[in-house]
């Protein structure tokens, strides 16, 4: 899961801690689930924004990695 932009191996224990272990869980989770599980886990991590998350992951479970790519440097560039 780490392949996503914005979930580096702590928040990727977190997520699987509330049951969410695979890129195809994360691609049908809402916004609001993400954002909470985060919030429970404490302040570090309640500021995180996984907007993107559930589309990355869609991306990703499909193995299409160089459209992640892209989509990655598309939401980089956005910043």
């Amino acid at each position: 899961m780490k392949r996503i932009e914005g979930i580096g191996p702590k928040i990727e224990m977190i997520l699987n801690e509330a049951g969410i272990e695979t890129f195809d869980k994360i691609a049908v989770s809402s916004y609001e689930i993400l954002k909470d599980i985060l919030r429970k886990a404490g302040s570090r991590y309640s500021f995180h924004n996984p907007t993107t998350w559930p589309q990355q992951a869609e991306i990703a479970a499909s193995g299409d990695w160089d459209a992640l790519k892209k989509l990655q440097v598309d939401l980089k560039s956005r910043k």
